[in-house]
């Protein structure tokens, strides 16, 4: 398997951001690391052996990034305002620098799709709502899609604007609609065994439903938990069998 590490200055971030790039050719499936992890986190845990047929058969080039969570939301020494302000730039950098990179190691009308999985959930399915646009669809792995939850409460605009529980009801630009509702990738998935919140997918499943947005809720049961044995069979079998 073919696998390139790249890096270069961010201008959003102000710091290095290393990026891994898996496989030749496919639609780009960008990773969004969970919690505090960094960009090589789906290899560690073997998530990038789960994937390897999709990737060695050329249908998919996986692409999997930094998070600056321990430099927002789980950095506890940071006044709540400055997490927030990191958090849009983490946002800003994905679509400005990484989506760019994306269609040029690929090519200009390559379709991506997002997926995270815990943490990596929420700003998975953030990241698609804001600009579908240019990312055109997700999979979110046993998420909570309430950004107060990490913020332990707080709330600002870059809080709202960044957590799709909160923004999602209020959506009312009819293109944006428009261009999500296009989209036949948004798939939530979930367990129902330990550490597992499917309420919290089921809860942000009838916010789209509201909105006349298509999606797939899929809660995979008691015997699944928040894990990565969990994310390791969900991924590939949502690559193989709906794309």
């Amino acid at each position: 398997m073919k696998k390139e590490i790249t890096s270069w200055y961010s201008q959003r971030l102000n710091k290095e951001m290393p990026i891994v790039t898996y496989g030749h050719y496919g639609f780009a499936l960008l990773l969004v690391p969970t919690a505090a992890a960094d960009f090589l986190e789906y290899e560690r845990f073997q998530m990038i052996d789960s994937l390897a047929p999709h990737i060695e058969a050329g249908k998919i080039k996986v692409y999997s990034i930094d998070s600056v969570n321990n430099e927002s939301w789980l950095n506890k020494n940071m006044a709540p305002w400055d997490q927030s302000i990191r958090h849009q730039q983490w946002n800003e950098y994905i679509y400005d620098e990484v989506i760019p990179f994306i269609r040029t190691s690929s090519s200009q009308d390559t379709p991506i799709i997002v997926s995270g999985a815990s943490f990596g959930a929420l700003h998975s399915m953030n990241l698609f709502l804001k600009r579908p646009d240019i990312i055109n669809g997700v999979i979110a792995m046993s998420g909570v899609y309430d950004l107060t939850y990490y913020s332990n409460g707080y709330m600002d605009d870059n809080v709202y604007y960044n957590s799709p529980q909160h923004y999602v009801p209020n959506l009312s630009d009819h293109n944006v609609l428009e261009m999500i509702r296009r989209s036949h990738h948004i798939h939530l998935l979930t367990g129902s065994g330990a550490y597992e919140d499917p309420r919290a997918g089921g809860e942000f499943a009838k916010l789209l439903y509201d909105k006349g947005i298509n999606y797939e809720f899929d809660n995979w049961g008691t015997n699944y938990k928040h894990d990565w044995p969990t994310w390791r069979d969900m991924l590939p079998f949502y690559i193989k069998t709906k794309f």
